[in-house]
């Protein structure tokens, strides 16, 4: 147990409780039905460690001295609803007003050489408790009902030093459960703590284990780093320590070798630039508009890293010393389904992120408008939902430093919206349907649905795009012409 060292320990643990003061009569509540039962229960990790950064955590995490079955008997009566989800990590939930809390019995967790579940061993002592958690930071607990504040490793000066040190030795920390070394990353982009030299050090010596880590807890702890306020910083640290290697090697493959010649930009660098400028331009998370994202987005902010995904592998050095990626925005996309399936996406996301991958280019025909108002319906209908996306997706990939390069792009991505703008008022661009709906165009065919009718509601759909709003008329005019000209209308 550990009293506040300085009068600045002093002053943050004053700020922490006056960040909690909305829960210390529920915490006092509680530490009081524990003691009634001859109990021990401390508030500890995140919610103790969010106090001291100001910040408020939605659920409650306690630690007690009580077994699942005691922690229930405990609650029952006083909690609206409990459940046992985690009994078999001594962990029991429960709901309490608007409050979700959830009860760890005391434990020491040690993972086995070869298995990707935790070994659960009960303790009988907060310090035993303490010692096992994750991070310095999350090792800080407040007794109930007397909210002493206990502080065995450190955590208050390293959280106010801004490091990320482990209670035990690194080495043991992370063989007790490799995903930390991933949450070591995701903390450096959500609450800008700086992993030690020892924990970098630890790390990297202990990359491959993360391979006995599933794939789904391992995506968590990636879309947690992506969706943090400064991703960059933790995506570093995973390329650094060789983590990525193992989890994303797609983003350190990016770390092309500069030939001789400078004839690219380094590939790695410039996507973590587009990263960073992609949530720059994300909207408020209020934002409610057609093209608005609004942040933090995880899909955007993927696509953002994940664009150039495809430059290595169609890398190829020309005469006269230019270097070209030819469809690497095609090979990217592929990469990006690949990936984004092991580390078990859902199927939403997968599809959207590579379909922002493949069209990341699309813009770069259009130079100073040469579009006709057919291109630009394409790239509407092809982006769909995701055109909003991809608006800001295409800004962010400008990081060339000739500022007058820079203007002209930003000037005719201008002028494209503009244009998008305008047919949008002029025609319902997001369901753009050919003019003849199914049951039309088998009726003047004299066809019924099948593949051939499929392939006549695609062509009516190409030449709505192309032509616009032309009439049914002129639509029934075109779609016999078309018919004349297929095998099975008999003269084709």
């Amino acid at each position: 147990m550990s009293t506040p060292s300085t009068l600045d320990d002093a002053a943050l643990l004053v700020r922490a409780l006056r960040n909690l003061t909305p829960t210390l009569p529920l915490l006092t509540e509680i530490g009081d039905l524990f003691a009634a039962a001859g109990q021990e229960v401390a508030l500890v990790g995140g919610p103790v460690r969010d106090a001291f950064l100001g910040r408020t955590s939605p659920d409650l995490d306690f630690t007690t001295s009580a077994s699942p079955e005691q922690i229930e008997a405990i609650l029952t009566g006083w909690a609206e609803k409990t459940w046992d989800i985690g009994r078999a990590f001594g962990t029991i939930g429960a709901r309490r007003g608007h409050r979700t809390l959830e009860f760890t019995t005391y434990r020491a967790d040690a993972y086995d050489a070869e298995s990707r579940k935790p070994v659960v061993a009960f303790g009988d002592n907060l310090d035993e408790d303490l010692v096992r958690r994750d991070f310095t930071v999350n090792a800080m607990a407040l007794r109930l009902p007397d909210l002493t504040f206990v502080d065995p490793h450190g955590g208050l000066a390293d959280l106010a030093e801004k490091v990320l040190r482990t209670p035990h030795t690194p080495q043991i920390s992370f063989s007790d459960d490799p995903l930390r070394m991933m949450r070591a990353a995701r903390f450096a982009s959500s609450l800008g703590l700086v992993p030690s030299l020892d924990v970098l050090h630890a790390m990297s010596g202990m990359a491959s284990r993360i391979k006995i880590v599933s794939a789904e807890r391992v995506r968590d702890e990636l879309v947690k780093l992506i969706l943090g306020q400064h991703p960059r910083a933790g995506l570093e640290v995973l390329v650094e320590t060789g983590l990525a290697a193992e989890v994303l090697p797609e983003l350190p493959a990016l770390q092309l070798e500069v030939d001789e010649h400078h004839r690219h930009k380094d590939v790695y660098e410039h996507s973590l630039t587009v990263l960073d400028q992609a949530i720059g331009l994300e909207d408020p998370p209020e934002a409610t508009g057609e093209d608005e994202v609004p942040g933090p987005d995880l899909v955007l902010r993927l696509a953002a890293l994940l664009h150039d995904i495809g430059k290595p592998a169609t890398r190829r050095f020309e005469p006269g010393g230019g270097v070209s990626f030819h469809h690497h925005e095609l090979v990217g996309a592929r990469m990006t389904r690949v990936r984004l399936k092991a580390l078990r996406f859902d199927k939403d996301t997968v599809k959207a992120v590579s379909a922002l991958v493949e069209l990341h280019l699309r813009f770069h025909g259009y130079g100073a408008g040469e579009w006709t108002d057919s291109a630009v319906r394409r790239y509407v209908s092809d982006a769909g939902d995701l055109l909003g996306r991809l608006h800001k997706l295409t800004r962010a990939d400008c990081t060339t430093r000739n500022r007058r390069r820079a203007a002209r792009l930003a000037a005719s991505y201008d002028d494209l919206e503009r244009r998008v703008d305008r047919l949008r008022s002029e025609e319902e661009l997001k369901a753009i349907r050919p003019e003849l709906d199914g049951n039309q165009i088998g009726e003047t065919l004299g066809i019924t649905p099948g593949p051939v009718l499929g392939r006549a509601y695609k062509h009516l759909l190409a030449y709505r795009l192309d032509q616009g709003q032309v009439g049914q008329d002129a639509a029934r005019e075109e779609l016999l012409r078309w018919w004349l000209e297929q095998p099975e209308s008999g003269d084709g």
